[in-house]
């Protein structure tokens, strides 16, 4: 076959694959969730806000499957930079919330006002920014939705406010698009993540947040008596992402070892 045909041919491959758009893909989770719609044949953009060489190494792992991949620098926190982000994109079949802040173990007597409205505004607002300009483009493809939250909405764990407060407010907007747009064909789910040795929990041990002792007192919590990878919580966003889970939505799937029961 001559070259121009077999580049005609990898571009009509190209522009029939789904095309998934991952808000935190140069996280440790975020990472492994674009790998694994990869390995679902979706083409894949993913934003970081400051590692860019942790998304160049994203990205390449995806090329590595064989699909698309384009990386984007955004600050979720600017709506009309999410916005014109969003809307440069030529289709969306999937929009993934894997991202988030930081988040500071603090007792609700010992959390101050503005930390507060920060963590809410650095997550659920982030969520928002990103979520509600991407649905005409979602109704066209009939897409989805898949956000990120946490099994503490689940179960309570002490030092957790900061991080259960803005999720619980991200997977209400993930409910609200499932009830409100399922007569377009969007779909919108959860993953309650449960401890995962990637990212946030990582930086937790690292900083002490976590000593030995809670970090063995958090693995006795669990039913499984372990902490999950990466990959698991991938394969679950994946499933929720593509056909697969064509009659699932507004739900919230936790992974999280049995934390929840």
């Amino acid at each position: 076959m001559p070259e121009s045909e077999k580049a005609a041919e990898r571009q009509d491959s190209s522009s029939s694959r789904r095309h998934a758009f991952v808000a935190g893909g140069s996280g440790g989770i975020g990472a492994a969730i674009c790998v694994a719609l990869a390995d679902e044949g979706f083409d894949v953009t993913l934003t970081y806000r400051a590692n860019a060489e942790s998304a160049a190494m994203t990205a390449r792992a995806v090329r590595q499957r064989g699909v698309n991949a384009a990386i984007t620098q955004v600050d979720l926190t600017d709506a009309a930079a999410v916005r014109q982000t969003v809307e440069a994109q030529d289709r969306l079949d999937s929009v993934v919330y894997a991202a988030g802040p930081s988040i500071p173990m603090r007792y609700v007597g010992d959390i101050d006002p503005e930390t507060f409205a920060d963590q809410l505004g650095r997550d659920a607002a982030a969520a928002f920014n990103l979520l509600q300009p991407a649905l005409p483009k979602l109704r066209t493809s009939r897409g989805t939705v898949v956000c990120l939250v946490t099994t503490v909405l689940r179960r309570w764990a002490a030092r957790d406010l900061l991080s259960a407060a803005p999720k619980g407010a991200v997977e209400q907007v993930a409910r609200a698009i499932a009830a409100e747009e399922g007569k377009r064909g969007v779909r919108a789910n959860c993953v309650g993540v449960g401890v995962i040795e990637a990212g946030i929990w990582d930086d937790l041990v690292a900083s002490g947040e976590y000593n030995d002792h809670a970090v063995d007192a958090a693995r006795r919590a669990i039913a499984m008596r372990r902490f999950g990878t990466a990959e698991e919580v991938a394969a679950v966003v994946a499933f929720l992402a593509g056909p697969r889970s064509s009659y699932v939505t507004g739900q919230t799937l936790a992974v999280d070892g049995g934390f929840s029961i």
